[in-house]
């Protein structure tokens, strides 16, 4: 018997593996839809979305536009959203990390309230600028959202606190300067009253409301002792 005769063909592919090969989306593709309506054009690899590309939510109207990386939203890329009346308003660009805010980006809460600075984990972590809706402004260290480390408060008046915080509170060493009057109370924080201060002059030839009289030199015989003291009582209480 010769060997041709013995040598055996591989079976044929199942149907069904062919159709799945086929059916796997790999580079550039028209609009695609999902089970729930939401679509997506762009870059495709191993069935799943990566490169750039456009998803737009069936549900609400909101649409991403930019990187993504294994099906998930990773590189850099602007969400936009519809408010109540229809209207499109870009919320965030800058950062992403597997569908959340990750690295520097600019978040935007309306026309005249943004943040621009550092995420972690879809949330303000590290340094970043906070411009509130009243005018002032925060420039500092943020945690899970909150002011928190080292910063600084600027009101709309200028007055202005910079040092700790805590919670989204002045918490620990701090100085606030009241730029409109020519004073500066430098002390100790505590849940954003502060416990134990020394109130200087400053800058008071310059302000716009000077106090009537300077504020007169301390009469006590070691005041930074005093100080010292009151701020390790509060210390120790807050501890």
């Amino acid at each position: 018997m010769s060997l041709a005769r013995n040598r055996q063909s591989p079976p044929p592919e199942q149907l069904w593996k062919s159709w799945d090969r086929k059916a796997r989306k790999q580079g550039l593709h028209a609009t695609v839809y999902s089970a729930d309506g939401s679509q997506y054009k762009g870059d495709w690899q191993k069935d799943k979305r990566h490169g750039k590309g456009v998803y737009v939510w069936k549900s609400t109207g909101d649409f991403y536009e930019g990187d993504f990386a294994n099906g998930t939203r990773t590189g850099f890329g602007t969400l936009t959203v519809k408010d109540a009346n229809g209207k499109f308003q870009r919320q965030y660009a800058g950062g992403w990390k597997n569908d959340k805010k990750h690295g520097y980006g600019n978040l935007f809460f309306s026309d005249n309230e943004h943040y621009e600075g550092e995420f972690y984990a879809d949330k303000r972590n590290g340094w970043g600028r906070m411009f509130y809706a009243d005018g002032s402004t925060y420039e500092g260290q943020w945690l899970n959202d909150k002011r928190h480390g080292t910063g600084m408060l600027r009101l709309p008046n200028d007055n202005r606190y910079e040092g700790e915080w805590r919670d989204n509170k002045k918490h620990g060493q701090g100085k606030f300067f009241y730029v409109t009057r020519g004073q500066l109370m430098e002390g100790l924080w505590v849940d954003d009253i502060c416990k134990a201060s020394e109130m200087k002059d400053f800058g008071r030839d310059q302000a716009i409301i000077p106090t009537p009289y300077p504020i007169p030199d301390l009469s006590l015989a070691n005041p930074d002792e005093v100080l010292t003291e009151a701020k390790e009582s509060f210390t120790e209480t807050d501890g």
